[in-house]
């Protein structure tokens, strides 16, 4: 079932960013055609994991990426959400360390056999978890800046107050997920 979900939204999101590519050259847009060869890219990058024996993601995890790709490579910067909405961008940063806490919850259940886990602290836990909210929003902000300085000049209109709003929300979503998986530990 999920190899199946992976070619279909795979194949879905990079035929969606296709267009929008397409589109981006019609309008001679060249920092939306950047964007849609981005957007492609990471559609397809789920792909690689139907090479893998055992994929460590489950359903829900998978349809979050696209859910993440689809509202921020497509809604944001293809319809310009980011710009419509003030809050988009850090709503979207908050989805992101949660998302990314998420995903520390299914390494943390491929990598730590379960007669090991009963021995993992909660503060572990959480701190780990935590710590990958954290890392993958300053990877987005290094991203962001690293583009302004070399692409498109436009994601991070804010300046200092943007990236740390960003970093703050994307903190909030990591601490959110921390503190749910601290708690359900024993279901984790």
């Amino acid at each position: 079932m999920k190899r199946k979900l992976i070619i279909i939204l795979g194949a879905i999101f990079v035929l969606l960013m296709t267009v929008a590519l397409i589109i981006h050259i019609m309008h001679d847009n060249e920092s939306g055609r950047r964007v849609a060869i981005g957007g492609i890219t990471v559609s397809a990058l789920p792909m690689l994991l139907l090479f893998l024996k055992n994929n460590p993601f489950n359903i829900p995890i998978i349809i979050g990426y696209y859910v993440f790709l689809f509202c921020a490579t497509f809604l944001g910067a293809t319809l310009h959400f980011y710009v419509t909405f003030k809050w988009w961008d850090m709503a979207l940063h908050f989805y992101a360390g949660l998302f990314a806490g998420f995903i520390g919850i299914a390494l943390y259940k491929l990598f730590i056999p379960p007669e090991v886990r009963k021995d993992v602290s909660r503060w572990i836990l959480f701190l780990f978890v935590l710590s990958l909210g954290t890392f993958a929003n300053a990877l987005w902000e290094i991203y962001e800046f690293a583009g302004d300085q070399t692409v498109t000049r436009t994601m991070q209109k804010g300046g200092n107050t943007d990236t740390m709003g960003d970093l703050l929300f994307g903190i909030a979503g990591g601490l959110l997920a921390a503190i749910y998986t601290s708690s359900q530990k024993q279901k984790v």
